[in-house]
């Protein structure tokens, strides 16, 4: 094991559906002011950098290059990463090995998108094979709608079910002055909305935002000298499976990466019982019926039994397990600053500073990254040095 790392700061900027006002360096300035400041340091103190987003949206070369005056890595080491809607997560888990490894003390970790500024589905199609997949997993949606009609087919889960998680994390998002979309939504509103590919509709998915995200992460002996209370990772994991959506979206055991990842995070965590040893989550949810069968896979209830539970409000905020206090996925999605975003919200929980989005007394906080084809990343923060 290497050296143990927590979060230290968290920055990030107020999303919007276009920021015409900055550019994508200011953007990232933005966030990255707001973590040093948040830390109490300064850009002098960063020992290298990790930043990363979906570069073939926005047609940026070199992206770790293009970003210095936003990132402020002049002559630093800079690392970019791009792991499709993981991105933000894998971001941080590779910040986390930066420090942990002993080479950097102090590191800062960056995601970022200028949705307005892209072309995703261009980008999105070339994911998929043009003869065996392209027809009916050509984009994020109609491989969504896949599984999720399955979910539906295997379970009887119901469209209003799904449309519950997003009423749930809309209404979240009202308490989160940096969330995109700021707007109650109601289960009838959502079932409403038009259809994109059954059972898909324009109310169960997230929006596209522009926006940034910083963490600045420490090493043990300095993180207690930066914050008050740092938010210690007790575990990271990277599951990625086929790069062929048919298979995928295969849902057994074996091939489904976010039961994968987040067994190896309990694993490292001694985290036996999801529900009662986690105080919050904020789960990677582009869309109503992740958060249902995804929580099955997390292990916060049994196979099929995600429609009753998130019916009886245990993942609102005062249930058993809070998901999503920040409006998560639903309500703001920079894709790739994302994941970055659910690791920055699962540390605020840890360290105190939600305000009127903070779950009383957290110890323990998990945060996943969702993209690509079904990949998944892990992450376990904690008030409590490991």
């Amino acid at each position: 094991m290497g050296r143990r790392v927590a979060i230290v700061g968290t920055g990030q900027t107020y999303h919007k559906s276009h920021r015409p006002d900055v550019t994508s360096r200011e953007m990232i300035y933005e966030a990255v002011t707001r973590a040093l400041a948040d830390a109490e340091l300064t850009i002098k103190d960063i020992d290298a950098i990790v930043i990363g987003n979906m570069d073939h949206f926005e047609s940026i070369n070199y992206v770790d290059a293009y970003s210095v005056e936003g990132s402020g890595a002049f002559m630093k080491p800079i690392m970019k990463v791009s792991t499709g809607g993981t991105t933000g997560a894998t971001v941080a888990i590779a910040a986390y090995y930066h420090v942990a490894s002993g080479i950097f003390d102090k590191v800062l970790a960056i995601g970022f998108e200028k949705n307005s500024e892209s072309d995703t589905t261009g980008a999105i199609l070339t994911c998929s094979d043009p003869i065996w997949d392209r027809y009916s997993y050509s984009g994020a949606i109609p491989s969504l709608a896949t599984e999720a009609s399955a979910y539906m087919e295997q379970y009887g889960a119901t469209q209003e079910d799904a449309a519950l998680v997003a009423e749930r994390d809309r209404g979240n998002a009202m308490n989160n002055p940096y969330a995109h979309l700021r707007k109650p939504l109601t289960v009838a509103e959502i079932m409403a909305s038009p259809m994109l590919a059954y059972p898909i509709k324009l109310g169960d998915v997230c929006p596209r935002t522009d926006g940034a995200c910083a963490v600045v992460l420490a090493a043990d002996g300095i993180a207690q000298k930066i914050a008050k209370k740092p938010a210690w990772f007790k575990a990271a994991a990277v599951r990625h499976t086929y790069t062929w959506f048919g298979d995928s979206t295969n849902y057994t055991e074996g091939l489904v990466s976010m039961q994968r990842a987040s067994k190896d995070a309990y694993n490292q965590a001694g985290i036996t019982k999801p529900v009662e040893q986690l105080d919050v989550a904020e789960l990677y949810l582009p869309y109503t019926f992740a958060g249902l069968k995804w929580i099955e896979d997390l292990g916060f209830c049994g196979k099929g039994e995600a429609p009753k539970f998130v019916g009886e409000r245990n993942t609102h905020m005062g249930g058993k397990i809070p998901i999503n206090p920040s409006g998560g996925v639903i309500s703001t999605n920079c894709i790739g600053a994302t994941a970055l975003l659910r690791v920055a919200e699962a540390a605020i929980q840890v360290m105190g500073k939600g305000d009127q989005r903070q779950v009383p007394d957290v110890k323990n906080a998990l945060a996943t990254g969702f993209g690509g084809c079904f990949w998944s990343d892990v992450v376990i923060l904690s008030s409590e040095r490991p």
